[in-house]
């Protein structure tokens, strides 16, 4: 069995996001996995890294550590920030609300598409930090 451990912290600001996130998948450890992997890789971390960004880190950006546990089948994803906690200290249920013309929905479809992508996702608030999780096939 194979198993590789590779870690990054970003700032918690969209510009250093979208960098980070150029860097993150351009790391050597995540060459290996099938396009449609990184492909879904890349979709569910934008997401998450926004959402950390725009609610978590609302009132002022922070740190953003990313980890990648890669095993044989399955790559494990974990991301770790010091921002506000979910609310309820629940995932959003990222259900799909029907959009009229006059009210269209405002984000929304990021915790649809992660659900959607991510296997066992997970959160969990331990003191001051958030901990996600959740695991794409590699």
């Amino acid at each position: 069995m194979t198993h590789h451990q590779t870690s990054m912290t970003i700032q918690g600001e969209n510009d250093a996001v979208r960098e980070g996130l150029r860097q993150l998948m351009s790391l050597d450890s995540l060459q290996t996995l099938s396009e449609e992997c990184r492909g879904t890789l890349e979709i569910v971390l934008a997401e998450v890294l926004n959402n950390v960004v725009e609610h978590a880190y609302r009132d002022g950006p922070g740190p953003i550590r990313i980890c990648f546990d890669h095993l044989d089948t399955v790559l494990r994803v974990s991301i770790h920030d010091q921002g506000l906690p979910m609310p309820d200290l629940q995932l959003p249920k990222g259900e799909l609300k029907p959009a009229t013309f006059d009210d269209p929905p405002e984000g929304g479809f990021g915790w649809f598409l992660i659900r959607s992508l991510a296997a066992d996702l997970a959160y969990d608030r331990e003191g001051d930090f958030n901990h996600l999780y959740f695991e794409v096939l590699a």
